[in-house]
């Protein structure tokens, strides 16, 4: 999301929470309840150079969340039950179902605790291979390269560029362009020139798992607490969408058993890798539904309704930005006024 755009999306969120426009909305266009999504959980770290940092929120800011959930009317519920409610059709209080994707240590580190102090069920979505610590976060490798070196030599349709990264603003100019320019390859060709770019200045991709990542043993730790409930997110967090149906099928079904063999429990839920329309779309939500997955969520932006009950595998959630950590967005977002107001906006504007 550019700074204008931010600041456009912040400046809607706080124009309705004043308004108290948010509260007269809710009753229209709160559905019955929402999926929070969640990665990085950690305390601040006051960085000018962080262009991943729409992933992480603090620990504080979770335990406001939690909190402001529960004050409004909210009940916390596992994903188990958040779709045994959609199958009922019952009417009631709305739900809330907190969920982690990739499985990184600070989950266990600095989430776990804040989650049992409150006596909150949640979901993590593990990626085989990144508790192998053999799997490439490219967009965190990408990041740490850029942080790392003073400039940067990457080749760029077809032409070598050298990016001064000599500053923060520097950094980001060149990050931003070379990401940008990643997300246009096909896949493979994306993780094999971040490998490359990275190893040409210094730097090992899977240095940046073993850092981040839990490992199977620090997975089965965590999940003999029953509050925890873990899913599959493939083997190597692939954009699914982009890949032979043949390979889908086996990231989908080869990461489940993996993770039932080394916890020795049912996988029933699933979430997309990145998640937005060109990740993951009707093919690998009808892939899901016929391999058996209960739940499978995207990172599309918005609240559950009683329709998702035909659209299980398909599931939207609310993601905890860690640009926005104020708590009244929460109110605001979980209302379902900020997602009404701008799929409006964007609605008229394509018109």
């Amino acid at each position: 999301m550019s700074g204008l755009r931010m600041n456009v999306f912040k400046a809607g969120l706080e124009a309705l929470y004043l308004t108290s426009a948010h509260r007269l909305m809710r009753p229209y266009v709160g559905g019955v309840g929402a999926i929070l999504m969640l990665h990085h959980v950690r305390p601040a770290r006051h960085q000018d150079f962080a262009p991943n940092a729409l992933l992480e929120v603090t620990p504080d800011y979770l335990e406001g969340v939690v909190e402001r959930v529960r004050a409004g009317g909210f009940d916390i519920v596992t994903l188990d039950e958040a779709h045994d409610r959609l199958l009922a059709g019952e009417e009631g209080r709305p739900f809330v179902a907190f969920t982690f994707d990739d499985g990184y240590r600070d989950n266990a580190e600095f989430a776990y605790p804040v989650l049992k102090k409150h006596g909150v069920p949640f979901t993590i979505y593990l990626p085989t291979s990144f508790m192998d610590h053999e799997g490439e976060l490219w967009w965190l490798v990408l990041e740490h390269t850029v942080r790392t070196q003073r400039a940067v030599t990457a080749l760029i349709a077809g032409q070598t560029v050298h990016f001064d990264c000599s500053t923060a603003q520097l950094k980001r100019e060149a990050f931003g362009e070379i990401y940008w320019w990643l997300r246009s390859l096909p896949e493979t060709e994306l993780r094999a020139y971040v490998r490359d770019l990275s190893a040409r200045h210094g730097i090992d991709f899977r240095d940046i798992c073993r850092d981040l990542c839990m490992t199977w043993d620090e997975v089965r730790a965590l999940g003999a607490d029953p509050l925890v409930t873990y899913g599959a997110h493939t083997i190597d967090h692939l954009m699914l969408a982009k890949f032979p149906e043949a390979t889908v099928r086996r990231e989908m079904v080869q990461s489940r058993e993996r993770i039932e063999a080394e916890l020795g429990r049912k996988i029933a839920h699933f979430a997309f890798p990145v998640g937005d329309p060109t990740s993951a779309g009707p093919r690998e939500f009808a892939m899901a539904r016929d391999l058996g997955f209960k739940t499978a969520v995207t990172t599309r932006p918005g609240l559950i309704f009683p329709e998702h009950r035909d659209h299980l595998t398909a599931l939207p959630r609310v993601s905890l930005n860690g640009h926005f950590q104020s708590l009244r967005y929460v109110d605001v977002l979980l209302s379902g006024a900020a997602f009404a107001v701008f799929n409006r906006f964007r609605r008229v504007n394509a018109a």
